[in-house]
């Protein structure tokens, strides 16, 4: 609990009030799906990430977009951690970080998770594909700067015991 209102605080009173540029717009606090337990169930994700949400929403005047994106993500997410993770990762109770899987594979499955979230997120905000490419690149942009900085937070609070590979 602690660590959920403490990256939506991060979010809210600190990411948000960082001005990159209007094509910039990173959203750490979906690390905090990221790094669920693989040992929970998949309604427990979905309501999870609902919540975040809502939680999001409720702070960004955005009513629904942050569900939307963050219920995409999290339904997602099981569905790739069924597809990559091992009976021993289950059993062994893993928890998708740098320090448990190494960095490659937490950037390879952090990519795919930011950029399913984002992609939803801004192309509900535009409300349609009028500007498809360039809500595309901003898609991009924006995930690469999300995972930069939730990969800096993983390497900086959390100690590895895995290698890096």
């Amino acid at each position: 609990m602690l660590r959920f209102i403490a990256i939506i605080l991060l979010q809210i009173l600190v990411v948000n009030n960082i001005e990159l540029s209007s094509y910039i717009n990173p959203y750490i606090y979906v690390a905090f799906i990221l790094t669920l337990p693989v040992t929970m169930k998949p309604w427990q994700i979905v309501f999870l990430s609902f919540i975040l949400g809502a939680a999001m929403d409720a702070f960004s005047s955005t009513p629904g977009l942050h569900i939307a994106a963050t219920n995409f993500m999290g339904y997602m997410r099981i569905h790739y951690l069924r597809a990559t993770t091992t009976k021993e990762d289950i059993e062994g109770r893993m928890v998708p970080s740098i320090s448990q899987k190494g960095i490659v594979w937490f950037s390879v499955y952090g990519f795919v998770m930011v950029f399913m979230h984002h992609l939803v997120l801004f192309f509900l905000e535009i409300y349609g594909f009028h500007e498809f490419f360039r809500t595309l690149s901003r898609v991009f942009v924006s995930t690469l700067v999300t995972l930069l900085l939730i990969v800096v937070g993983q390497l900086l609070f959390f100690r590895s015991k895995k290698g890096n590979g």
